[in-house]
């Protein structure tokens, strides 16, 4: 069924309230998921909302975690989500990232001791549409392995750049070091799909393009061992520079009480402090890549209306009626 944005926000933020959470995180986090669905990225949308509401009831998200922030440096940002989500601790320093960044040209941030922080370009593009540059990644819970290991490793280790474009939206590019994310594996399997061969091993760690299978296994990293080095380093960056947990020792974000406390490290840069007219050199640049025949990403996205399938949208409602079993 088809929502127009303000209506599904408010049906998220009925919803997360419905869960346990106070205004400020039901804001934020209703905020994200709308991002998410409006830049294309429905499986960190609305899809992923169950796992937030479910965290709430069940005690992985702290509920009514107010974050702790820190600036140990003029150029860095500390936060402690303090079991809380990444949404509102970004919301809490967002205006700092961007004047500090405009001030000295770069800042840093590091959350630590988060949920899932959910559609990672959503951070990366916030600071775009601020006239910043930016570059995230982030960790999760383990569950994806290489091919030597067949052990819970990383987690989907995405890296997300964000740039402003003279007169055109930003360029936003956020992908996960894994062949694919979870939850589109666990959206194959509900509908009884397959995958492509290289997402995923099953439980014995032989290769699989059963999704069922796959939910039981692992996740690849895409390209062989050039991306499980990609994944090792966002990891780096994610969970050693935050002081985060590593994937390996974070809890399940689906699973349990504890909160995985897993880490988000983003850099933003003020562009025009290394290179005059960034902004408009990079829009023309594009057009020379797209008639050159390059796909450029996010250029396909239209969407106005945010279309989520009817078995979700019950899911979602069921929390803010207080009917979602415990």
């Amino acid at each position: 069924m088809r929502y127009e944005a303000e209506a599904a926000r408010r049906i998220a933020f009925d919803a997360i309230k419905g869960a346990g959470a106070n205004d400020a995180i039901a804001h934020s986090l209703a905020d994200a998921v709308i991002s998410a669905e409006l830049a294309g990225s429905k499986a960190v949308g609305f899809a992923h909302l169950p796992d937030y509401l479910d965290g709430f009831v069940k005690g992985r998200i702290a509920a009514h975690a107010e974050p702790q922030i820190s600036f140990p440096a003029l150029a860095a940002v500390r936060i402690d989500a303090r079991g809380g989500i990444a949404q509102l601790a970004y919301d809490r320093v967002f205006d700092e990232i961007v004047e500090r960044a405009n001030t000295y040209g770069v800042v840093t941030l590091a959350v630590s001791n988060s949920f899932t922080v959910g559609e990672l370009g959503y951070y990366t593009r916030r600071l775009a549409e601020a006239g910043l540059v930016a570059l995230g990644t982030c960790n999760a819970t383990a569950q994806m392995t290489t091919l030597e290991s067949g052990k819970a490793v990383y987690g989907t280790n995405p890296v997300s750049f964000g740039a402003p474009v003279a007169n055109a939206r930003p360029l936003v590019i956020d992908q996960a070091s894994s062949a694919t994310a979870f939850v589109s594996v666990r959206r194959a399997a509900e509908a009884g799909e397959a995958i492509p061969e290289g997402w995923a091993v099953d439980a014995q760690g032989a290769p699989t393009t059963d999704a069922r299978a796959a939910i039981k296994g692992l996740l690849l990293a895409f390209g062989g061992a050039r991306g499980a080095n990609i994944a090792m380093m966002m990891e780096i960056l994610a969970a050693g520079m935050t002081g985060a947990n590593w994937s390996m020792d974070a809890p399940h974000y689906a699973e349990g009480s504890e909160t995985p406390g897993i880490g988000l490290f983003l850099v933003a840069l003020k562009a025009d402090v290394f290179a005059n007219d960034f902004e408009a050199r990079l829009a023309t640049q594009l057009e020379r890549l797209a008639r050159a025949g390059v796909r450029i990403p996010g250029s396909h996205i239209t969407v106005r209306e945010i279309d989520v399938p009817d078995d979700v949208m019950n899911t979602v409602r069921s929390y803010a009626a207080g009917k979602a079993s415990i």
